[in-house]
This record gives structure tokens, C-alpha cells and sequence, in this order.
């Protein structure tokens, strides 16, 4: 393997382990939004607050990813904090 690509690859796996980082702080959040939400006998889903987070995240994105690959990406973390909620009201 030439040297420039495998110090690329050691590069995005040292990305790759903040993304998960950052991802499993989100989640901490998460499931204290969820709690709130639970005392306040609220829906998991806010489709609103997901119409604006997708908004404010594509409108800060500098590229070179698109805002529609920025969008897809942040409709999976989205879809995925609402299974964590749901998954922590059966819990509870």
C-alpha cells in the first residue's frame, strides 16, 4: 500500500472513532430529552424540531458534501435517536 494512502486511512479512522465519540454524546442528550419528555407525557417524534435541525445543519454546511448527503446523513442520526427513545421508554 503506498504510504500517502495509508496514512489517508489511519486519518479517517482517527475521524471515524470522533464520530462515534460525538455520536454517543449525542445520545447522553438524547436520552435526557427522552426523559423529559416522558415526565411531560410528549411524543418521542417532534417533526418539527427534525425539520429544523435538518434546516440548520444543511444551511452550516460547508461542503464538500452536499446539503442533500448532509440531510440523508442526518435523517439516519435523527431516525435513530427516536428508536433510543422508544427504546428507553420500554425500559423504564
Amino acid at each position: 500500500m503506498q504510504p500517502d494512502l495509508a496514512d489517508r486511512r489511519r486519518r479517517i479512522d482517527e475521524i471515524d472513532l470522533k464520530i462515534v465519540e460525538l455520536l454517543n454524546r449525542r445520545a447522553q442528550v438524547v436520552k435526557q430529552i427522552a426523559h423529559c419528555k416522558r415526565r411531560s407525557r410528549m411524543s418521542v417524534t417532534d417533526a418539527a424540531r427534525e425539520r429544523a435541525v435538518l434546516k440548520r445543519v444543511c444551511a452550516n454546511n460547508p461542503g464538500p458534501l452536499d446539503s442533500e448527503a448532509v440531510a440523508r446523513i442526518f435523517r439516519t442520526i435523527l431516525r435513530e435517536s427516536r428508536r433510543f427513545q422508544k427504546l428507553l421508554r420500554l425500559t423504564r
